[in-house]
């Protein structure tokens, strides 16, 4: 718990996690929405149908890839505290 308290430990790691969760339900939501709207629209809806579809599939992996930057970034944090620590004594 000290470690969290004193920002040592980071907790957005698993907050990313969450995230990208989140984001994917998203993509996957939109993506459907946007297949409904394209099946019940009189011009233009070819479109967001291959708009929604595109969504669905790839909208989760653009989340994942943001998502593991992000992660990559604090990974190299906590490599950098690591070697702090060991120079430290």
């Amino acid at each position: 718990m000290q470690e969290y308290l004193t920002f040592r430990k980071m907790i957005t790691p698993v907050a990313i996690q969450i995230i990208f969760w989140v984001g994917v339900l998203g993509c996957v939501i939109m993506g459907l929405v946007s297949i409904a709207g394209g099946a019940a629209a009189r011009v233009g809806g070819g479109m967001m149908v291959l708009t929604g579809i595109l969504m669905i599939l790839l909208g989760p992996i653009a989340v994942r890839i943001w998502c593991e930057v992000l992660i990559v970034v604090f990974r190299i944090l906590d490599a950098l505290v690591e070697i702090r620590e060991k120079l430290r004594g």
